[in-house]
């Protein structure tokens, strides 16, 4: 290999501004170690992020403090996440919205690039549910109500680009008929909207969706898991409703500015890992907000969100669908 003068001063250049990292991997933790959570308090990634907090202080020997960054889908937090030293002091907890943001928004980092991956924490199926006072059993009598009326049976999501949003209009388009997309800025006020009566349908997580299932303010008729839930036993996926293959999640999962030394990402993760599988934790995250806990490595995170993205981004590109 020929070396250039060229090379050599910029070797020299980069050299300095990596070596403080590397070495630091060594005696980290030391400092406080910031969470940044991309969205309010409330929702299901700010409880994930305060569930575990207690045990990994504990397990890192260091003060973790969690602050919510919220904005632009959960892109504002994330992008500050993604500009911050790799220095393992910068966590990044985030949502499903993570996938979809390249597609829907003009971010000012780069997703994959600027950010390493660090664990797949878990899933949890999206659920299709109705008000009571309508005459929905199933999604068949959805599409068949919707193609005597198109346009005119609405359906409530968390935001326009959401999953919910990108799950309904791919299943519209595989089912021949039209819906229409009524988006909020977020869950409580979708389903405050969704439990009145004042829209038809209302999609979201499990996580959102099932504590009104059991205060039968809701009936849900779709769930769009691989197989169905316990939770909802009684409650047919897309799949059994003739979608070949079709799936779609709610998943949440942990990030570091790239550049993080692995050392230290290892360690992070063992140690969330290890706050996940607490008793108390496990029974509030699979329970309470119906997560299938997974605690995938980085390389499992890496492919799951490729593929979530090769999943969303064409809906979104070939939808023409923007923002709130």
């Amino acid at each position: 290999m020929k070396i250039t003068r060229r090379g050599i001063v910029l070797g020299a250049m980069s050299a300095p501004l990596a070596a403080p990292f590397v070495g630091r991997a060594q005696t980290w933790p030391s400092g406080i170690i910031k969470i940044i959570v991309p969205f309010p308090p409330g929702g299901s990634v700010d409880p994930i992020a305060r569930m575990v907090q207690p045990a990994m202080q504990q397990k890192l020997n260091a003060t973790m403090i969690i602050e919510n960054k919220p904005g632009a889908s959960g892109s504002v937090g994330t992008g500050q996440v993604a500009k911050s030293a790799p220095d393992g002091n910068t966590w990044l907890f985030c949502f499903d919205t993570h996938a979809v943001n390249p597609y829907l928004l003009n971010l000012n980092f780069d997703t994959v690039k600027d950010l390493d991956p660090v664990m797949l924490i878990g899933t949890a199926p999206n659920v299709l549910a109705t008000h009571p006072s309508r005459p929905y059993k199933s999604f068949k009598d959805v599409v068949a109500a919707a193609k005597v009326k198109p346009d005119t049976i609405t359906y409530a999501t968390i935001g326009s680009g959401s999953v919910g949003h990108l799950t309904m209009t791919l299943l519209a388009e595989r089912a021949g008929c039209k819906l229409v997309h009524v988006p909020y800025r977020g869950g409580g006020p979708a389903m405050n909207d969704a439990i009145a009566g004042h829209v038809d349908l209302i999609i979201g997580s499990a996580a959102l969706v099932m504590p009104q299932v059991a205060g039968k303010t809701i009936v849900p008729i779709m769930q769009t898991g691989k197989t169905r839930i316990s939770s909802l036993p009684d409650v047919p996926t897309a799949i059994e409703n003739g979608f070949a293959n079709f799936e779609s999640y709610a998943w949440w999962g942990v990030w570091a500015p790239a550049g993080t030394p692995k050392p230290i990402i290892d360690k992070f993760a063992a140690a969330l890992g290890e706050a996940l599988r607490d008793p108390v934790v496990s029974k509030n995250l699979t329970q309470n907000l119906q997560i299938t806990l997974l605690t995938g490595n980085a390389q499992e995170e890496s492919k799951f969100l490729a593929a979530q993205m090769a999943l969303w981004g064409p809906v979104v590109k070939e939808n023409s669908i923007k923002s709130d």
